[in-house]
């Protein structure tokens, strides 16, 4: 990447800025032939802008818009990209001429450029961070290879494989013919989403554009090659991977921005790849939490592929087991068509799911409620082994942070004022006593009234622990068990012989021939996180493991069957849950109707920074309320959220930045981390 030089690109209502970088001879024989406008790597926010520099005779043939240079600015060399070439510029004092050209390969295209300022735009970023995600670091031995010719185009895809959905032959269609067909895909059970997302970028490719396809882990992408490999043309696919080596994927990188490979698969860090001719863009599991960017201006793939298809106008497909609030949204508002089998397929291909919790059950059981594997679990489990299947049980991380739920029907517990959620007061009252109060704006609860059921009595919601691999084994003796997690390592496959397979949440391995049963336990440790999207995530998860059983299996969840998430789940219908989800946020005011900013720092710091703030008319200010410090930060941290209409969000993303521009060319010394739209508002 690059960084900043020594002078700014004139602005509307922009001062002067005056050049600190070495000026041009006042030889009256220099002219200035080509001005280059570069963006410096300096991680400043008063100065995210391009800077003007002269292109010296002996660079002007390696000098090209988006190849990386060198630039003196502030009296130090430092990094820099160049945006755009010019022939003059605005600019009436002296420039200073680019120091070097590191490398003429043009690795910042002007899709991506324009894609990386909308998105500092939005998430209140600075271009220079944006492009740090978007631009792999420079390896020289790619660099040297020769340029191959993209490989002939293929025929149009198979439409049996979409034939299950009543739209899908006609999405492909679109696709191959390059029309910007929008589709949230809601996948059937045991459906073979790798082979057909292949399908859609074949699709692309037969119409001669190029296609991006997201999923959120190295397993995932690992099965979505797999399927690529079988249907696309060898040499036309760029596998991008976190865990590559430097020179494999700025290799593969280059495949790309030369046009040689014109699909690219990869997870969250390809959403900037440098696609030619884009004709689709594709996220399978939206919902998964590791497509959320941890690095600032922290972006969310799905946002950024939705903004790219709107910027590039091509095709966009958001895909997955479940639905979140937010692919609901994009149904709800016109910007996407829904694309689901009809409930006589879709009976035919999920299997049964019945909760531990059902009357029926606690009739013949009174002891399920309270039992972590009761009697159903057991002789479900039981057959699929002596039918010859292996049998998935899934259970939660250990570790999440408790939370309250009303005592009478276990519903989350959330703040009268601002419908946050309540947990326990990090530090006691007057009295000793540790109260109930809001994670959100900290105002104590003193009383409590259960919306749902007018219970007025709080409990603490399970915390969810993993049980050994052992313990199941002597509940299912002379069945192999296998682990497959963080902490024993993920498995991605597992036989189709009996077996009991444990594991966590999103490690679950795909089974040959599909499990015959799966089993889903400790719910509450999920149902009962305090977090916005706790309903959501869940099934989310439920679902990615239930969608794992054959057609024709059971999948039982051991909780309560009048739960809303727990209905969905039975009655097979993400759709519907995700559209209620996103009806109640509307009504509380949470996102994605509405926008929400974090603001992290000491409290000396953030009143500063929110008296500088200047807000859209209507914005709430929630907190503070105390936050442990990350790793390497000391002292006392608080966190404010501001939320305020959709329609406000850039305005509240300039607002934010442009305080950050005064912090930081006031060059206060504390950070205040500003996170717009965070996964976790709790």
């Amino acid at each position: 990447m690059g960084a900043p030089g020594p002078r700014r690109r004139a602005e509307v209502g922009g001062g002067r800025l005056l050049s600190t970088a070495r000026p041009i001879d006042d030889d009256p024989g220099t002219r200035i032939q080509r001005v280059a406008r570069v963006v410096v790597d300096v991680p400043l926010a008063h100065l995210d802008r391009p800077f003007d520099y002269a292109v010296p005779d002996e660079l002007a043939e390696q000098v090209v818009a988006g190849c990386r240079v060198r630039v003196r600015f502030a009296g130090k060399l430092v990094d820099g990209v160049v945006l755009e070439l010019a022939s003059g510029t605005d600019h009436t004092g002296k420039l200073a001429p680019l120091a070097k050209v590191v490398s003429a390969e043009p690795v910042l295209t002007p899709e991506v450029a324009e894609l990386a300022r909308s998105v500092a735009d939005r998430y209140a970023g600075s271009l220079t961070d944006v492009l740090r995600l978007a631009l792999p670091p420079r390896r020289g031995a790619p660099e040297k290879r020769p340029r191959l010719d993209p490989p002939a185009p293929p025929p149009a895809p198979d439409p049996a494989g979409f034939a299950r959905y009543p739209t899908g032959p006609q999405l492909l269609t679109a696709v191959a013919e390059g029309h910007p067909a929008r589709a949230v895909w809601t996948a059937l059970p045991g459906e073979d989403w790798p082979t057909r997302l292949a399908e859609l970028a074949q699709a692309a490719l037969s119409g001669g554009r190029g296609a991006l396809v997201v999923v959120p882990d190295g397993k995932d992408l690992d099965r979505l090659a797999a399927a690529a490999e079988r249907l696309l043309p060898a040499g036309s696919v760029a596998v991008l991977r976190a865990d590559s080596s430097p020179d494999t994927r700025y290799g593969r990188f280059l495949a790309a921005s030369r046009g040689t490979a014109q699909v690219v698969l990869g997870t969250r860090g390809s959403v900037f790849a440098p696609v030619r001719e884009l004709g689709l863009v594709v996220i399978w599991d939206d919902g998964d939490d590791l497509h959320a960017e941890p690095r600032a201006p922290y972006p969310h793939a799905r946002d950024v592929l939705v903004h790219r298809a709107h910027l590039a106008s091509c095709a966009a497909v958001v895909a997955g087991t479940a639905r979140t609030a937010e692919a609901a949204l994009l149904v709800e508002s016109g910007w996407a068509h829904e694309l689901i089998a009809d409930r006589a397929t879709l009976r035919a291909a999920a299997p049964r799911v019945e909760a531990l919790g059902s009357d029926f059950e606690l009739a013949r059981d009174p002891a399920a409620r309270s039992a972590r594997l009761p009697t159903l679990g057991f002789t479900v489990a039981r057959r699929a082994l002596a039918d010859g299947a292996p049998v998935l049980i899934q259970v939660p991380r250990a570790g999440y942070v408790p939370s309250l739920v009303c005592d009478r029907c276990r519903a989350p517990a959330r703040c009268a004022h601002c419908a946050g959620p309540l947990g326990i007061a990090p530090a006691p009252g007057p009295n000793g006593v540790r109260i109930a109060a809001c994670r959100w704006c900290a105002r104590p609860a003193a009383t409590f009234d259960c919306p749902h059921c007018h219970g007025t009595k709080l409990r603490a919601a399970v915390i969810g622990a993993s049980r050994t691999a052992e313990e199941l084994g002597r509940a299912f003796p002379g069945a192999a068990v296998r682990v497959s997690g963080r902490s024993s390592g993920v498995l991605a496959t597992v036989p189709g012989d009996p077996s009991i397979v444990v594991a966590t949440p999103g490690a679950e391995p795909v089974a040959e021939g599909g499990y015959g049963a799966a089993l889903l336990l400790d719910s509450w440790a999920l149902l009962g996180r305090a977090d916005l999207r706790a309903g959501e995530e869940t099934m989310r998860r439920w679902m990615n493991a239930a969608a794992l059983v054959r057609a024709g299996g059971q999948v039982v969840v051991a909780a309560d069957a009048g739960h809303p998430v727990v209905q969905a789940l039975v009655r097979w219908d993400p759709a519907g849950l995700a559209t209620r989800e996103l009806a109640d946020r509307r009504e509380l005011g949470f996102p994605p109707v509405t926008r929400m900013a974090s603001l992290s720092a000491s409290p000396g710091a953030l009143a500063d920074f929110l008296a500088a703030l200047r807000l859209p008319e209507g914005a709430d200010v929630l907190g503070p309320v105390p936050e442990p410090p990350r790793p390497g930060q000391e002292g006392e941290r608080e966190r404010y959220l501001v939320r305020v209409r959709r329609s406000d969000g850039v305005a509240l993303a300039r607002a934010l930045h442009d305080v950050q521009g005064v912090r930081s060319a006031k060059k206060v010394t504390e950070h205040v981390r500003v996170q717009l739209d965070p996964l976790e508002l709790a």
